[in-house]
C-alpha cells in the first residue's frame, strides 16, 4: 500500500512559511500542522509570529496554543501529538500540510526518530540550575561540548534548554545525545513526506527579519511580556525564547529599548543562519526560490504530488 503523502515546507524564520502553506492547503484541500517550538505555547503570540485568524483564511491549523507556559514540552510529545493530528487529517480524507521552522521538530517526523523514555535525575536538574546561576551558562556550554560536541554544534551558546538536556541524557543514560538519535532512527516512515523549504538571498532575509521585530515591538510584545508575567506570577520557562528573554531583560532595567530592540534583531538573524544549515544537511528537502511569484512554487509541489 502507497504511504499517504504529508508535505513539509521548512526554512527560517521570516521566510514566508505561512502564506504559501495557506495558499497550497487551499488548493489541495489541506490542513496545517504547525512544527513550531514556541507556538505551541498560549499567550505568547507576538513573539512567536502566531498566524492570527485572519491570515488562517478558514484553514484549520493544529498544534498551536495548547501548552501552558509554564509545562514542559519535549520533542517526544510534539512527534507523538503531531502524528495523531496527522493521521485524524488523513482519516478525513485532507492532506497533511507541515509548517514550521524547529529543524528538531521537523526530523523526528521525517526520519521517525523514536524517543526512548528516560528517567531524569530531579536533584542532577537542580544541580545544574545551580551551576547556571553561580557559573553562567558557558561553563555548561562547554561541557556539553566535551560529551557531545556533534550535538552542540547545532545550538547557540544561550539556549539553556537544549544543553542542558545534552548534559542529563548524558547523565541518565551514559550515552551522547547524537548516540541516542542514531540508535532511534532504524524504523520505516509511517508517511511519504515530500519536504520543501524556502531559499532567500541571506542578506535580504536579514532585512525581512529587522522588519519582523519592528512590527513585533508596534504590536505589542513588550505588553505581551508583561502580562504573561502578571498571569503566570514568574517567568516561564517558554520565556528563555528569542524575543521574549531580551524584553526581559530590558523591564529588569539591564538593557534599553534600543538595545533590547537590536538584540532581538541580531539574535533572530543567527538563529536563522542555524536553522539554513540544519535544514542543508536534510538531503531530501527540496529548495524553493521565495523571490519566485509563490505560484510557481505551489506548482513545483503540486508537480511533487503528480509523482507519486
Amino acid at each position: 500500500m502507497k504511504k499517504p503523502v504529508v508535505i513539509v515546507i521548512c526554512g527560517p524564520t521570516a521566510s514566508g512559511k505561512t502564506g504559501i502553506s495557506i495558499e497550497l492547503a487551499k488548493q489541495i484541500n489541506g490542513e496545517i500542522v504547525s512544527c513550531d517550538s514556541m507556538q505551541i505555547y498560549k499567550d505568547m503570540n507576538i513573539g512567536t509570529a502566531k498566524p492570527t485568524e485572519e491570515e488562517m483564511q478558514g484553514i484549520p491549523h493544529h498544534m498551536l496554543d495548547f501548552v501552558l507556559p509554564t509545562q514542559r514540552y519535549s520533542v517526544a510529545d510534539f512527534k507523538k501529538d503531531a502524528k495523531k493530528a496527522i493521521r485524524e487529517i488523513v482519516q478525513r480524507g485532507k492532506v497533511p500540510i507541515v509548517v514550521g521552522g524547529t529543524g528538531l521538530y521537523v526530523d523526528s517526523l521525517i526520519y521517525e526518530i523514536e524517543y526512548p523514555q528516560i528517567k531524569f535525575d530531579e536533584n542532577y536538574r537542580e544541580e545544574l540550575e545551580k551551576q547556571v546561576k553561580e557559573q553562567g551558562l558557558d561553563n555548561l556550554y562547554e561541557q556539553a561540548k566535551k560529551i557531545d560536541p556533534e550535538a552542540i554544534e547545532k545550538i547557540s551558546k544561550t539556549d539553556k534548554k537544549r544543553i542542558l538536556r545534552i548534559l542529563e541524557i548524558y547523565h541518565s543514560t551514559g550515552k551522547t545525545k547524537t548516540e541516542q538519535e542514531i540508535l532511534s532512527r532504524q524504523k520505516e516512515p509511517e508517511f511519504d513526506y515530500h519536504v520543501y523549504a524556502l531559499s532567500w538571498d541571506r542578506e535580504v532575509l536579514y532585512q525581512r527579519i529587522n522588519k519582523r521585530v519592528d512590527i513585533m515591538i508596534e504590536q505589542g510584545l513588550i505588553e505581551e511580556v508583561k502580562n504573561i508575567i502578571q498571569k503566570y506570577d514568574t517567568f516561564p520557562t517558554a520565556m528563555q525564547g528569542l524575543g521574549y528573554k531580551e524584553v526581559v531583560e530590558y523591564l529588569e532595567q539591564k538593557t534599553t529599548k534600543e538595545e533590547m530592540i537590536e538584540k532581538i534583531k541580531q539574535e533572530t538573524r543567527r538563529y536563522a543562519k542555524r536553522q539554513i544549515t540544519w535544514f542543508r544537511k536534510n538531503k531530501q528537502t527540496i529548495w524553493l526560490d521565495a523571490t519566485q511569484d509563490r505560484r510557481n512554487n505551489i506548482n513545483i509541489i503540486l508537480e511533487g504530488m503528480k509523482g507519486e
